[in-house]
């Protein structure tokens, strides 16, 4: 077989969330049984693929134009994605027993939309994996996303967080994208996400790619910062049934799944899961009523056949948050999504989908809210040659979002349909053996300030085995959300000779936010033992938004009149230290410089732009397994002050014993926040809430 250069591994992988991975790094391509590497339960399995000869084809063809060892790691994920069943019979390898070199091939997607292992990412990637999340003893989605040295996670009160990666960090943040199985979680009324609707099975969870730095190419407009995506197992790999439930004197968590075959080739799960937390105080004492209680259910369903593969899954949710000296804040939802992937040849992937998405919002006496959305994508993957791996596409949202105005706020027009269109394509080019040119743009039409374009080009460089050097530009864009255009506070009374009146208002010229970001990085695995990741950015923002004074002269609108910088520094890395001890540590260092515009009259925004971000935050995490039944992780990490709203830094420290009696059970018990009784994250004193020091139980049947 001819190699070739590790640079052009054109290999067609499906667009969205891959399902098994080639371990033996050293393996050559061969008839009968196939080593293959299962991200979705980081395990390794040996097993024949009694599969099509057509899609062995597909993946012989692909896997013959790469090197060796990238070729068949990358070629046998794009097979293995497609033929979830043809695995069975297998061994069950630990993740932790995965060498580092191992977990630097874990592909991932939100990079290219299109999978490529970790160390071959032009971009500052992170990816917290299942056992990560178990071995943690997160109890919320949230809570797990704190794994990812870069991203800055602050908790606000008992369900509210602030979540963000390079600035701009608050609870109404809006310049990350995130998703979950593929699907755009974010709310148009600020163009953020309320997480305390979002929620998974966590030990269904596979894995989480939080990619810090712009995505707009591929992702599309409000991925400015970064991207969050969220993915669970296939169907198929969660068979058979399991049973968690975990307490604390503040919170209770009960869940349960079951999963089975349907047809030839199909495969089923469906779960439900209850969790409640109490209230939390304020430094005072006092409560801050924001305790909370949900349910959840869903099933997915995954069938394949030859080249092709067909995913159903849905969910459905509702809850109760507690509001202040208010009724509750209710809150339902239900989405279902179907993804089809086919391969054409061994030259040409496809992939479609479409999912729908209600949510139900009623906010005590604020508002309440009817959203529904209706998304559909076609993407393609195509190698045209040695030379040129092309991924082009396009979709449309439809959303239709009704809000009944209350005393507080108001949405004018209360009543709207709003669309979104796109197109997109990104062009991974071999220049040599070891220089590779990605260049791509996305243009966007969205219904407030029209077409928008989002390039970007990235250049890699590998000088030698196990390093990488990259550097990037790109520009990304935030467009106008409801808040910025359609969002009124009335004042008492609302008019005044017949004239409307109001606090603050959205404005009707309110533009898209720009953000042109430079970044140069490098990843390398020095020895066997050591991986380790450092990135240098520098984002420009212009247009961001302040309050000014109407020029009518009643209350303040939203206009563009403030830019900015960050820039600042990322790294992480891991430290197999024995065959039983692993170290992973990380810290971003960053600064935001934030000035107002001449003529702008805002006095407040430069202070409300940047006021959720540490300098400096930074993490340990260390996994020792006592034996191989008993484990004991901990984790600590460390938060700057936030000087604009005077949260005092603070360094916190949990602790989780783990213990697996039988091979399908496991206890475990967590401290958390063991460093001192309380402290603050986030929120100006004295209404901020303060964490306390506990203790957390748990236990898991059918691992």
């Amino acid at each position: 077989m001819r190699a070739v250069p590790r640079a052009s591994h054109k290999v067609l992988l499906p667009a969205l969330p891959m399902n098994y991975y080639s371990k033996n790094s050293h393996m050559k391509m061969r008839s009968g049984p196939l080593p293959v590497f299962n991200v979705d339960t980081g395990v390794i399995r040996s097993t024949h693929m009694n599969c099509s000869t057509d899609l062995r084809v597909f993946l012989c063809r692909r896997a013959s134009r790469a090197s060796t060892y990238r070729g068949c790691v990358i070629g046998i994920g794009a097979l293995s994605a497609l033929l979830v069943p043809c695995a069975a019979h297998a061994q069950d390898v630990a993740l932790a027993d995965l060498s580092l070199e191992e977990l630097a091939e874990m592909p991932v997607i939100s990079v290219s939309k299109a999978a490529r292992p970790v160390s071959d990412a032009p971009a500052s990637v992170f990816v917290i994996t299942h056992d990560d999340v178990r071995r943690n003893g997160a109890t919320t989605l949230p809570e797990a996303l704190r794994l990812a040295p870069n991203l800055q996670v602050a908790r606000i009160d008992a369900r509210n967080y602030a979540i963000s990666a390079r600035g701009f960090n608050n609870l109404l943040a809006n310049k990350m994208l995130v998703m979950i199985d593929g699907r755009t979680v974010y709310s148009p009324f600020f163009s953020g996400v309320f997480w305390d609707a979002q929620d998974v099975l966590l030990e269904d969870l596979d894995r989480v790619e939080v990619v810090s730095g712009p995505g707009g190419t591929l992702w599309g407009a409000n991925a400015v910062n970064g991207v969050i995506n969220v993915v669970t197992r296939s169907a198929a790999e969660t068979q058979g049934e399991l049973f968690s439930v975990g307490a604390s004197e503040q919170e209770h968590h009960a869940a349960a799944r079951y999963g089975g075959e349907l047809i030839a080739d199909g495969h089923y799960r469906v779960y439900g899961k209850r969790s409640q937390h109490d209230d939390v105080e304020r430094a005072d004492g006092s409560p801050t009523e924001t305790g909370w209680d949900r349910s959840q259910a869903g099933f997915r369903t995954d069938w394949t056949s030859n080249n092709r593969s067909l995913t159903v899954q849905g969910d459905f949710y509702q809850g109760e948050l507690e509001q202040t000296d208010l009724r509750d804040t209710e809150i339902e939802g239900a989405n279902v999504l179907t993804r089809a992937t086919w391969a054409r040849s061994a030259e040409s992937l496809w992939s479609l989908q479409a999912y729908f998405d209600h949510t139900h919002r009623d906010q005590a006496e604020s508002y309440e809210q009817h959203l529904n959305t209706i998304d559909i994508e076609l993407q393609h993957e195509w190698s045209l040659d040695d030379t040129h791996t092309l991924v082009w596409g396009g979709g449309h949202r439809y959303l239709t979002d009704r809000v009944e105005n209350r005393q507080r706020f108001e949405f004018l027009p209360d009543d709207v349909v709003l669309r979104w269109t796109n197109v997109f394509a990104q062009d991974e080019i071999t220049l040599t053996d070891k220089l590779r040119l990605t260049v791509g743009t996305r243009l966007e039409h969205n219904p407030y300030t029209g077409w928008e374009s989002m390039p970007s080009a990235h250049l890699a460089w590998t000088p030698a085995a196990r390093q990488l050097i990259w550097s990037s530009i790109a520009i990304a864009v935030r467009s106008p959300s409801r808040i910025d255009r359609d969002f009124f506070s009335p004042v008492n009374p609302p008019l005044l000779d017949g004239v409307p009146q109001y606090e603050f208002a959205g404005g009707k010229n309110f533009e898209s936010e720009t953000s042109t970001v430079y970044e140069l990085g490098y990843r390398s695995q020095p020895v066997a033992a050591v991986n380790w990741s450092v990135t240098g950015f520098y984002s420009h923002y212009d247009d961001l938004r302040t309050l000014e004074p109407n020029p009518s002269g009643t209350g303040q609108v939203f206009r563009n009149r403030a830019k900015g910088n960050v820039y600042g520094l990322e790294t992480w890395a891991s430290w197999q230290a024995t065959a039983r001890w692993r170290l992973h540590a990380g810290f971003v260092v960053q600064r935001l410089d934030i000035d107002l515009k001449p003529g702008s009259l805002d006095t407040s925004s430069t202070t409300n732009i940047a006021n959720g971000d540490p300098e400096f935050y930074g993490q340990i995490r260390s996994a020792f397994d006592i034996s191989h039944q008993l484990t004991l992780d901990a984790f600590l990490r460390h938060a700057g002050e936030i000087e604009q709203i005077d949260v005092p830094a603070y360094t916190s420290l949990d602790l989780r014993l783990g213990w697996r009696p039988l091979s399908r059970l496991e206890l475990s018990l967590v401290g958390q926040n063991l460093l001192d009784d309380t402290h603050p994250e986030f929120g100006r004193a004295p209404v901020r809430s303060e964490f306390e020091r506990g203790v957390f139980g748990k236990l898991v049947w059918g691992l």
